[in-house]
């Protein structure tokens, strides 16, 4: 596929959103990646990494090699959640902590469009569909009631996040900063990008280190998760597509109670600097909410997300044609 740089700066562009995206426990980046129309694209050019680009550098040389694995589009999409995760996330903790009901409205409309817009896709219905769309959409529920673990300090243990975390940050409808936030390595993750920027910005080495040690036992973690699935969802869209998109479907119908805005606080916990943050909450109406529910501007927030797929959606027909 022949790219202009316009092509490749919208291709950053949906990498930023995909970023903005995982920074959020609740919302998939992988989602941004399917309504935006380079889903498959993405997962294709992931799976075509593997050794044998190293023999097709030394037989045929880098231009080739890089090509094979459409490393131009990796390239500038990879930069884009980079810059987005490195910039957004003392963004996102400061709205997570003094806006939730207004940015959960935001994320809640993004992903209510993007399960009609999945749904669409469907090309046939049968009853394994449907059933496929239930036991899915019933486990990702459950998953969102589950009660995180205590964050562990072990480097092991970061690689195993960072391996589960990308699994979910790729697919549509499952969040992988959710799953951080399950296994108690949230706290730990958004700390460790504020640590890595704040230390070089500031010429803490001390802190750089610390911060770029946790990075890279994340990102050892997440690049072979990424490897490792990559190739299991290439399979799966190109062989059971239909089943592929129920079951996306059915995760993103049953993330929907993560991300509703209105939460009543279940528990809470100290985190590492001493502030009392919340462990587990549930869903409640908008009537029930204890303070203000911020209703009106709850559903403003809402039809902003849904127009943002909207137009994400035309951007992804209009690469699609071009």
């Amino acid at each position: 596929m022949q790219r202009r740089f316009l092509d490749y700066l919208i291709v950053a562009f949906k990498g930023i959103a995909m970023g903005a995206a995982d920074v959020v426990p609740g919302v998939s980046g992988g989602t941004i990646a399917f309504i935006s129309g380079i889903y498959e694209e993405l997962i294709e050019s992931i799976d075509r990494i593997n050794l044998s680009v190293f023999r097709v550098w030394k037989q045929q040389g880098f231009k080739t090699a890089w090509k094979s694995i459409n490393g131009t589009f990796l390239l500038a999409l990879f930069s884009g959640i980079a810059i987005s995760i490195l910039s957004l996330s003392k963004l996102i903790k400061w709205l997570l902590h003094n806006e939730p009901i207004l940015l959960w409205s935001f994320f809640f409309g993004l992903v209510l469009a993007s399960i009609i817009y999945i749904a669409k896709q469907i090309k046939t219905w049968s009853v394994k569909i449907i059933i496929a769309i239930i036991v899915t959409s019933v486990l990702s529920y459950y998953i969102t009631l589950a009660e995180p673990f205590a964050s562990p300090d072990s480097p092991f243990y970061l690689l195993f996040c960072g391996f589960i975390a990308i699994i979910a940050m790729i697919l549509p409808g499952v969040s992988g900063a959710f799953i951080l936030l399950i296994l108690g390595a949230y706290q730990t993750a958004i700390d460790t990008v504020n640590n890595l920027r704040d230390g070089l910005i500031n010429g803490n080495m001390e802190l750089f280190k610390d911060a770029l040690l946790k990075f890279a036992l994340l990102g050892i973690g997440a690049v072979v998760g990424l490897k490792v699935f990559s190739k299991a969802l290439n399979w799966m869209f190109k062989h059971q597509k239909n089943l592929t998109l129920a079951i996306l479907t059915g995760f993103m119908i049953g993330s929907l109670n993560k991300i509703w805005p209105w939460k009543k606080i279940l528990k809470t916990r100290i985190n590492s600097k001493g502030e009392e943050v919340t462990l587990l909450d549930k869903s409640v109406l908008p009537s029930s909410y204890e303070g203000d529910n911020q209703m009106l501007l709850a559903i403003i927030f809402t039809v902003i997300g849904i127009t943002t797929i909207l137009i994400l959606e035309y951007l992804g027909r209009h690469k699609n044609k071009a």
